[in-house]
């Protein structure tokens, strides 16, 4: 499906980050569904979630899970604060930042990127994926429990956006202004 969708969307010549809708279980165990239906029933019966809807919606609201029920085509979405889909992409694409590892940004870092050089975001409407639950990470139980892991992703977050800035100029301003609106 996903090669297929790469060369109908003609991928190799434009400029487009194909958004994987995500979901997730409680269970440790699950039959994974075969099909964009038995998905959708299982997501009705309450064994699927939308990705995160309890903890972070805001990181994969902006995929539409409401349309992507009964989308049969590709649709574009805008990009949002802290968006961060997986997607599929050229390999010449900007690389994920660096300063983000572990725990924090480095989807919505990527994601940002995407969008000012002017990406679209299209979301593939018979694609799916399932997070299994796992023990918390190593990096996200620091995340939580130290403020200069936090203190540190925030600057951070600001030099990247000053680089932002730098490289697109005015056209960057939307994050600036969004990161101080949340």
């Amino acid at each position: 499906y996903h090669r297929n969708s790469i060369q109908q969307l003609e991928l190799p010549q434009r400029k487009a980050a194909l958004i994987v809708p995500a979901f997730e279980t409680l269970h440790y165990r699950l039959t994974f569904p075969k099909s964009k239906a038995e998905l959708l029933s299982m997501l009705d019966m309450g064994s699927l979630y939308t990705f995160r809807y309890h903890v972070w919606p805001k990181g994969h609201a902006p995929t539409d899970y409401a349309k992507w029920r009964t989308a049969t085509m590709p649709y574009r979405v805008a990009w949002q604060p802290d968006f961060e889909p997986y997607v599929v992409v050229r390999r010449d694409c900007p690389k994920y930042d660096q300063r983000f590892v572990g725990f924090g940004w480095n989807k919505v870092s990527h994601i940002m990127e995407l969008d000012a050089q002017e990406y679209e975001l299209l979301v593939l409407p018979n694609a799916f994926m399932i997070h299994m639950p796992h023990a918390p990470s190593f990096d996200i139980s620091k995340f939580r429990l130290s403020a200069g892991y936090r203190g540190c992703l925030q600057t951070l977050r600001e030099e990247f956006h000053q680089d932002l800035s730098r490289r697109y100029g005015a056209a960057a301003l939307k994050y600036l202004t969004a990161e101080r609106s949340l």
